[in-house]
């Protein structure tokens, strides 16, 4: 926040400088948009992925964001398709089929657990609710993860941070 509360005059008093003349209403609500969309949403999704992907696949899959803006560039601004951009993108083409045809399914233990998180009542989830839990699903509220050993296909997420042998 105080980064947010600190970047934001200073760049405003940075272009003003620069360009002397204030932003018309539509190019401020124009780079309103583009800062909640390309900044706001992008970050907020890169949380949620965070938990529910793991560090390692969520660092793979958003560091691809480059090149979808190299494509855009490409087919927006008519940038030129370069040998060396065509390598960096077959190459990160194929790091994020790795990621997505893996399979990694193996017997693990998951430990006990109590947290609070939005969840549906799946493998991981079977617990009773008191009447003050929310009704619905997905819901959130404090639950414990009892101790279960089984079998399943899975990814490091917050469920799955067990060690391998």
């Amino acid at each position: 926040m105080l980064k947010g509360l600190v970047a934001g005059p200073f760049n405003l008093i940075l272009g003003l400088s620069i360009s002397r003349e204030a932003p018309s209403l539509s190019g401020i609500l124009l780079t309103g948009v583009v800062g909640f969309v390309g900044y706001g949403v992008s970050l907020a999704l890169f949380v949620v992925a965070l938990r529910g992907l793991g560090t390692a696949r969520t660092g793979a899959y958003f560091s691809t964001a480059p090149f979808i803006g190299s494509a855009v560039a490409v087919i927006v601004l008519g940038e030129p398709v370069t040998a060396q951009l065509l390598v960096a993108a077959a190459w990160m083409s194929f790091g994020v089929w790795l990621h997505l045809t893996e399979h990694h399914e193996h017997e693990h233990v998951h430990e006990t657990l109590v947290h609070a998180h939005p969840h549906v009542h799946d493998i991981h989830h079977q617990h009773a609710h008191s009447a003050s839990d929310p009704p619905g699903e997905p819901h959130t509220h404090s639950h414990e993860h009892r101790p279960m050993r089984h079998a399943h296909p899975h990814v490091p997420d917050m469920h799955h941070t067990h060690r391998h042998s």
